[in-house]
């Protein structure tokens, strides 16, 4: 049997005094679509930024593709690693986020490009081939050449995904990727994510779109006060809550 692909053992995560993750555990195998759901400050977001190493985590470890990333024990001592071993243990995943992030003075295919030049070090010409291949997948292939400000809100957020998948990470985060677009762009990205799924690409999703959560999830998280409250298959936490708390989510949800 495969060993899983993401491992989270007992992850905390404090600001100042506020302990936002309170011992968090989670196994992702290669393929799985995991969507997180809960409530605002439940810790959803802070989990895929500490996955992402965009923020610290103060105790426990995150195993990706076998490699413990962000940290080591050094004489006794957990230590943050330097910034170099970080940069590439976040390589490992690619994040796509609630703002698309895009360089406005780049064209879509500039933006996509960027970090395979500079980063995975391709020559122009590659690179732009595994580009356009990314913006081909997310439909935005003829407008290569748009820059952002010429882009909806919809078609940014597809070129960032394009941008993020395009390093081929291990591991896909997206974080509330629908939250900034106006409601009839929402379903033109949410098509993508299930697209990519079908191919079996593994994901972690936050999201508060419950139905999309439901039809694209192998597993859904309910995330209550920093700590996994219940998980399970999409019917079963849908279907059938074990808890008062997520029952009284669910109703107050859009599912």
């Amino acid at each position: 049997m495969a060993d899983p692909l993401l491992v989270i053992e007992n992850l905390h995560k404090k600001f100042d005094h506020l302990e936002v993750l309170r011992g968090v555990d989670l196994r992702m195998n290669g393929g799985d679509v995991v969507s997180i759901i809960g409530s605002s400050g439940s810790g959803k977001t802070t989990l895929l930024r500490c996955v992402n190493l965009l923020e610290d985590f103060h105790e426990g470890r995150i195993v990706v593709d076998g490699q413990e990333i962000g940290y080591a024990v050094k004489g006794g001592r957990r230590v943050r690693l330097p910034n170099s071993i970080v940069a590439r243990h976040r390589a490992l995943t690619g994040m796509a986020f609630q703002t698309f992030n895009l360089f406005p003075h780049l064209s879509a295919l500039g933006n996509v490009t960027l970090g395979l030049i500079r980063v995975r070090g391709m020559k122009k010409d590659e690179a732009v081939a595994i580009a356009e291949r990314w913006l081909d997948r997310v439909g935005l292939l003829e407008r290569r050449n748009h820059y952002p400000g010429q882009l909806s809100g919809g078609q940014q957020q597809r070129v960032a995904i394009a941008r993020a998948i395009a390093m081929n990470p291990k591991l896909m985060l997206f974080d509330e990727v629908t939250s900034a677009l106006d409601p009839e762009l929402v379903n033109e990205v949410l098509n993508v994510i299930k697209d990519l799924a079908r191919d079996g690409m593994t994901m972690l999703i936050v999201t508060h779109e419950m139905k999309f959560a439901y039809e694209v999830s192998t597993r859904i998280i309910f995330m209550n006060e920093g700590r996994i409250g219940e998980e399970g298959p999409p019917s079963e936490v849908f279907n059938n809550p074990k808890t008062p708390r997520l029952a009284e989510f669910l109703k107050n949800s859009s599912f």
